[in-house]
C-alpha cells in the first residue's frame, strides 16, 4: 500500500471555511463529521430519516479503508462486530447442496480485511460523532442558495423551514441524492444502470443459518440468505436483471410488487421468502447503477461517497470507498486551511482514479451475479463443487482475492498532519484516534 504525506498547510486564497453542512447520516456523512470535528470545523449532519437507521447489508471493510479505521479509533470496534461469516454454498431447486466454499473465497478477504453490518457501522460512527456534532434528524434541504461574493458561504432552506447559513455543504446522500439534484440537476444526467435491480430485506432464519450464505441462482437472478454472528434472523438478498423500471426510490409499495413479479414462479424457499418481503419494514429495493459525474464539486458545495460516484452493491467497495473520501476530504481541507477551492480539486484529484477503476470492477461482477442461461449456471456449480477438490484451488482463491484488493487499494493511503482526537485547529499535528503518525515531509510508495 503506498502512502503520501502531506504536513504544509496551504494559506488560504477564500475566507477559511469553519462550518459544513453534511445532508446525510449514513457511513460516509458521520465518518466525514468525525474527521473535520477533529481537524478543527464545526460539522452539522442533517438526515431525513427521524432517526439513525440500522438497517442494511454486510459491507466490507479492506484495503486502504481498514487503515482509515484504525486511524479513526473504530476499527477494534468494527472487529468486534464482525459478521464472522464462515462460508456459504449453492443450492438447487430442492434445497439440496452443489457445493461450499470458505468465507475468504466468498468475499475475496485478506488477512485484515473484515466484515459488518452496515447498520452497526452507522452505529459505531454515530456514537463516535453524537457528543460532538449537532444532528438534524428527521429534516432535509429543501433549497441552497450560495453568495456570488467571495468570502461567502451557503444560505440553507430545510424542509422544515429553518434558513441556516453555512461555510460548506456536502452531499452524502446516496444513489438518489437531493444534493446533487439541486446543485447539479436530474439524476438521470449522472445514473448508469448495470441492467440489475437488487433488494434485501430481514426475515425469521427458518434455514437456521450460522454465520453462513446460502445461494441459488436462477437465468437473470440469484438468491442468497445468510445470518451473521450474534444475530437471529436472516438477511435475504434478491438480484434480478432488468431494464430500468418506472417507480419512485421512495413507493415501497411498488418495490415490494417488482420484487414479487420478478421472482414469481421461482422455485426453492423463493415463495416462503417472498412472503417475509411482503411485511419487512426494512425492506430496500433500487437499481443497481453507477453515478458518474465530470466533477464532483461546485462552488461551496461538495459531493462524497455514492452521490459523487456510487459505485454500486456490485462493487463491494461503497462502503470503503465512503470511508476513504470521508478521510481524503476532510484531509485536504485541514492542509489546505479551510480554502475549498484548492480542498475540492485535491480530493477529487486524488480520489478518481480509484473510484474509477472500483466503477468498473462493478460492471463486470453484476454480469456474473445475473448469470443469464441454465449452461452457464451449470458450469459454474461444477466449479463450485469442485474447486475445493482441486490442486490449483489456492492459485484461483488468489486470482478472485488480488483484483478485489487491487480494487480495494486503488485509492492510495495519505498520511496528512494528523489532528488531535479532541478537535485540535485545522492542520495541527496531534493523534489519529490515539495512534500519533509522525510528520514525514517526503512523498513514498
Amino acid at each position: 500500500m503506498s502512502t503520501t504525506t502531506h504536513t504544509a498547510m496551504s494559506t488560504p486564497t477564500h475566507t477559511a471555511a469553519k462550518t459544513v453542512l453534511i445532508s446525510g447520516a449514513s457511513v460516509a456523512g458521520p465518518a466525514l463529521a468525525l474527521w473535520l470535528h477533529r481537524y478543527g470545523f464545526t460539522p452539522t449532519v442533517v438526515e431525513r430519516a427521524p432517526e439513525l437507521r440500522t438497517g442494511g447489508y454486510k459491507v466490507d471493510i479492506r484495503g486502504t479503508s481498514v487503515e482509515i479505521c484504525r486511524r479513526m479509533g473504530i476499527l477494534d470496534e468494527i472487529r468486534a462486530h464482525s459478521t464472522d461469516m464462515r462460508g456459504g454454498s449453492y443450492v438447487d431447486d430442492q434445497g439440496r447442496t452443489i457445493g461450499e466454499l470458505p468465507a475468504d473465497i466468498f468475499g475475496g478477504r485478506v488477512d485484515g480485511d473484515d466484515e459488518i453490518m452496515r447498520g452497526e457501522l452507522a452505529r459505531i460512527l454515530h456514537e463516535r460523532t453524537r457528543d460532538d456534532v449537532e444532528y438534524l434528524f428527521g429534516d432535509s434541504i429543501a433549497t441552497l442558495a450560495e453568495d456570488a461574493e467571495d468570502g461567502g458561504g451557503v444560505t440553507v432552506t430545510f424542509e422544515s423551514g429553518t434558513v441556516r447559513r453555512f461555510d460548506l455543504v456536502v452531499g452524502a446522500d446516496g444513489l438518489h441524492s437531493r444534493t446533487r439534484q439541486l446543485v447539479f440537476g436530474p439524476e438521470e444526467h449522472y445514473k448508469r444502470h448495470l441492467g440489475a435491480y437488487i433488494s434485501i430485506f430481514t426475515a425469521p432464519n427458518h434455514l437456521g443459518l450460522d454465520r453462513w450464505e446460502t445461494y441459488h441462482a436462477l437465468p437473470g437472478k440469484l438468491v442468497c440468505a445468510y445470518s451473521s454472528a450474534g444475530e437471529t434472523d436472516a438477511k435475504n438478498l434478491f438480484i434480478f436483471s432488468s431494464p430500468e423500471l418506472p417507480y419512485h426510490h421512495r413507493d415501497i409499495t411498488t418495490q415490494k410488487r417488482l420484487l414479487t413479479e420478478a421472482f414469481t414462479g421461482d422455485r426453492w424457499e423463493i415463495p416462503r421468502l417472498l412472503g417475509h418481503a411482503a411485511d419487512a419494514d426494512d425492506l430496500y429495493f433500487d437499481s443497481i447503477s453507477l453515478i458518474e459525474m465530470d466533477r464532483w464539486s461546485k462552488g461551496r458545495v461538495v459531493l462524497l461517497g455514492d452521490a459523487a460516484h456510487c459505485a454500486s452493491p456490485a462493487s463491494g467497495q461503497g462502503t470503503g470507498l465512503a470511508l476513504t473520501g470521508a478521510y481524503v476530504l476532510a484531509g485536504e481541507l485541514a492542509r489546505a486551511g479551510g480554502d475549498h477551492t484548492v480542498a475540492f480539486a485535491r480530493y477529487e484529484a486524488h480520489m478518481r482514479p480509484g473510484v474509477e477503476r472500483n466503477q468498473k470492477l462493478a460492471e463486470g461482477f453484476v454480469k456474473e451475479m445475473t448469470v443469464g442461461s441454465k449452461w452457464k449456471i451449470k458450469l459454474r456449480m461444477l466449479m463450485v463443487r469442485t474447486l475445493p477438490k482441486t490442486p490449483w484451488k489456492n492459485l484461483i482463491a488468489k486470482k478472485i482475492r488480488d483484483e478485489i484488493q487491487a480494487a480495494a487499494n486503488a485509492v492510495p493511503l495519505v498520511d496528512y498532519a494528523a489532528p488531535r482526537a479532541d478537535g485540535a485547529a485545522p492542520g495541527t499535528p496531534g493523534t489519529h484516534g490515539g495512534v500519533r503518525t509522525p510528520a514525514r515531509p517526503t512523498v513514498t510508495a
